[in-house]
């Protein structure tokens, strides 16, 4: 049985001159278009069926990485996700979306 992951792509991208806004810009399009959802400015996850499906992802996002900068990719359970903590703010609609219900639309 194929479990529920998440997959975070946490970026630090430099924005000193057009080109990179442009790059950055880009990438972070890319990264909506791909399912992805922005849970802070440069923190985006998705989820995804089963460790085939996130390394797709991680592919996808490899072919579309800027010139410059940091980017990781972490992966968590779906467990795991639902047991992090917000300690200030609010959650965002999307964020109290699960996994499953996802699969139902």
């Amino acid at each position: 049985m194929e479990r529920f992951m998440k997959l975070f792509v946490l970026f630090d991208l430099p924005t000193n001159t057009k080109k990179e806004r442009s790059e950055a810009t880009k990438f972070r399009n890319f990264l909506l278009k791909d399912g992805f959802v922005m849970m802070q400015y440069s923190i985006y996850y998705r989820t995804c069926k089963g460790q085939y499906s996130l390394e797709n992802h991680i592919n996808k996002i490899s072919k579309q990485l800027p010139q410059n900068g940091n980017i990781r990719a972490l992966q968590i359970t779906q467990k795991q996700f639902d047991r992090m903590k917000l300690l200030l703010g609010k959650k965002r609609k999307n964020e109290k979306i699960s996994s499953r219900q996802l699969l139902l639309f």
